[in-house]
């Protein structure tokens, strides 16, 4: 492994936001909606759409690279899994998939359904959308995330 790169060995880190949500240090409305062995499913924190999904590992890990062998070979079917889910629930046109890695926080998928309406009031697509969702700092109702996170559970077990 090069200098400066993560211990693989490492589960949790306390103050990675990743790791908190993970461990219920700080909580998510709607908490775990789909765990495999080694990756959970959340709603979003942050000041996207309600339906935007957070596909993180399980265990602390800054680098794709630092991935197992395991944990990558799961990733790319939980990714159209979890797209799935959000075009059962949101009809989008569209679920941007981007991986967020900005350490300490632990690497994450940000899964986010978009119906056109943001380019329509922004002009703006992709990166520079959320930029701008996040500058308006709009979060979805709790109630309406516990809602989705219910059904998308439901959705991810095969009911």
């Amino acid at each position: 492994m090069p200098p400066g790169r993560h211990d693989v060995g490492v589960f949790d880190q306390v103050g990675c936001l990743a790791c908190d949500t993970s461990r219920g240090r700080r909580e998510v409305p709607g908490g775990v909606i789909h765990r495999t062995s080694g990756w959970l499913v959340q709603h979003c924190i942050g000041p996207l759409p309600l339906g935007t999904l957070i596909v993180k590992p399980e265990r602390h890990v800054l680098h794709v690279a630092d991935l197992t062998g395991d944990e990558a070979a799961e990733l790319g079917p939980l990714l159209r899994q979890a797209t799935e889910v959000i075009t059962t629930l949101a009809n989008p046109t569209q679920v941007y998939v981007c991986l967020w890695s900005h350490g300490p926080v632990h690497i994450h998928f940000v899964v986010q359904p978009t119906d056109g309406s943001g380019l329509e009031r922004t002009g703006l697509r992709g990166p520079a959308l959320q930029a701008a969702m996040f500058a308006l700092r709009k979060h979805p109702d709790r109630l309406s995330v516990e809602a989705f996170a219910a059904r998308a559970s439901a959705l991810f077990a095969g009911e």
